[in-house]
């Protein structure tokens, strides 16, 4: 689930909606989906857990286990929350979705994660703008059960009320982006996913690990901090945490001073390496430069 001014927020609702609830918070209507929409949960879920053995974190499988999400039918929030509350003291809450960012924030600091409640269309199977209830609980939820990543985003749901005050929310939204979105992380049999936006995403779960076109670079903050991504397509970088307990850290930093820093700095465009980046994997970049060139539709 994306706020407003996210600069991933390419979905919403129509201009002067007014939410029943100053929360915006709106009842998952589980009755309500229809057959087709739960063959749609299906078809992707089946799609992503062939793919994610072997490529996804350890966490995230994990996760997956140990919830109430399965094949057969769209995941009933209540149970969901059930189990989160009992394991790391989170919920899911439907929303109709996009949220204003204060809303977004607050949610996420008081461990309440706003999931769209709507499941795309049979044709939009691979690509969606706006983040539906398959992006959202299958792609975020499972790492919610993981104690780190728990205490990460509800750090970042704090730290993303500050930011917006300070007028700084773009630096501190490539964090999320570059972590809880579209995260790797290294574990003893190579480079895993952590990121919701790639373990949801069929084509990108592959091209994020396996393809050679991808920069793949160590996890420094002030760095990710100052870095553009593309909202549009697959990542030409990702950055890498060296263990999923890393985040921990992240979650106390005082962002304060890098503010200051980074707003005073140039950015660094979505494909560039830099001398003093710790490289896993320089890309060859072919994939967009053919995507700019034409070649690939």
């Amino acid at each position: 689930m994306q706020s407003q001014s996210h600069e991933s927020a390419k979905h919403g609702l129509a201009a002067g909606y007014q939410p029943d609830r100053p929360d915006w918070t709106i009842d998952q209507g589980w009755a309500n989906y229809t057959a087709e929409e739960h063959a749609v949960w299906k078809t992707l879920y089946e799609r992503q857990s062939r793919l994610l053995p072997g490529r996804a974190c350890d966490e995230f499988i994990r996760g997956m286990q140990d919830l109430p999400i399965g094949p057969d039918q769209i995941p009933n929030f209540e149970q969901l929350s059930e189990v989160l509350t009992k394991r790391t003291g989170w919920q899911v809450v439907a929303v109709p979705g996009l949220v204003p960012d204060d809303v977004f924030f607050e949610h996420l600091a008081n461990r309440r994660f706003p999931s769209g409640q709507f499941i795309r269309k049979p044709h939009e199977l691979d690509y969606l703008e706006e983040p539906d209830v398959f992006h959202d609980v299958f792609g975020h939820v499972p790492l919610l059960m993981n104690p780190v990543i728990a205490e990460f985003i509800q750090a970042y749901g704090k730290g993303g009320l500050r930011a917006n005050q300070r007028g700084v929310l773009d630096k501190l939204a490539r964090v999320y982006w570059y972590t809880v979105e579209f995260g790797l992380v290294r574990q003893p049999e190579g480079l895993r996913i952590y990121g919701a936006g790639i373990v949801s995403s069929s084509a990108e779960t592959v091209f994020s690990v396996e393809d050679h076109s991808p920069n793949r670079i160590g996890f420094e903050l002030e760095r990710v901090m100052r870095t553009l991504y593309r909202i549009d397509d697959f990542q030409e970088t990702y950055f890498v945490l060296d263990k999923i307990d890393d985040l921990l850290a992240l979650a106390q930093v005082d962002f304060d001073p890098y503010y200051d820093r980074v707003t005073k700095a140039g950015e660094h465009l979505p494909g560039d390496v830099l001398d003093s980046d710790r490289v896993f994997t320089r890309g060859t970049g072919r994939y967009h430069t053919q995507k700019r060139e034409g070649i690939l539709a």
